[in-house]
């Protein structure tokens, strides 16, 4: 079968392949795609994603685990879009451990015992690591790891499965606004580890 008219390669299937399904629903898996195959994106559902293949076949997969076909650079002076934008996230993380420092402080001053500490530091998530100019973070509202490079968010792992939001249409050949790639350990975009 020949390519669609229209088809424009906006990402690629991770170097491991990816899983794939019918629909944004985990309970009806189809085949799997194979690794570094170039794929449009077309639709987007939270994480799920509706990928077109070059023989026109479409499917769903982890939408955040596909790896992003370099675009143009961005535009000097352009604003960060939103979902890239990682200073809300610091600032979380920032958040995160200014509550539970706070607490510990407490805790070792005596003004907290144990089960105060505990309740006090129920249901906080945070994770960082910082390399440099590289810096991981843990995404806590979407439990997933990602990398940053100082202007924007990539997702680098993800920990749990796809999950379902509102549909948002992609256009033909335009990049989704919240860009995704496998990041290697070096922020290089190999994804090997």
């Amino acid at each position: 079968m020949s390519a669609p008219v229209d088809f424009r390669p906006t990402h690629v299937v991770p170097p491991g392949g990816l899983a794939a399904w019918e629909s944004p629903d985990t309970g009806r898996p189809t085949v799997p795609l194979d690794a570094l195959l170039p794929v449009q994106l077309i639709d987007r559902r939270g994480d799920w994603a509706r990928i077109l293949c070059a023989n026109a076949w479409s499917a769903w997969v982890d939408g955040r685990l596909l790896v992003t076909v370099p675009q143009g650079p961005p535009v000097p002076g352009a604003p960060l879009a939103r979902t890239a934008d990682p200073r809300p996230l610091l600032a979380r993380v920032q958040d995160m451990l200014s509550r539970y420092r706070s607490a510990a402080e407490d805790l070792a001053a005596g003004r907290l015992d144990g089960e105060a500490f505990r309740q006090r530091t129920q249901g906080l998530r945070a994770g960082m690591v910082v390399d440099g100019e590289a810096v991981w973070l843990y995404d806590a509202e979407h439990e997933r790891w990602v990398y940053c490079d100082g202007t924007r968010l990539s997702t680098f792992a993800a920990s749990g499965p796809p999950s379902g939001a509102r549909a948002s249409a992609v256009p033909p050949g335009a990049a989704p606004s919240d860009e995704t790639r496998v990041v290697g350990p070096n922020g290089d975009g190999s994804g090997d580890g």
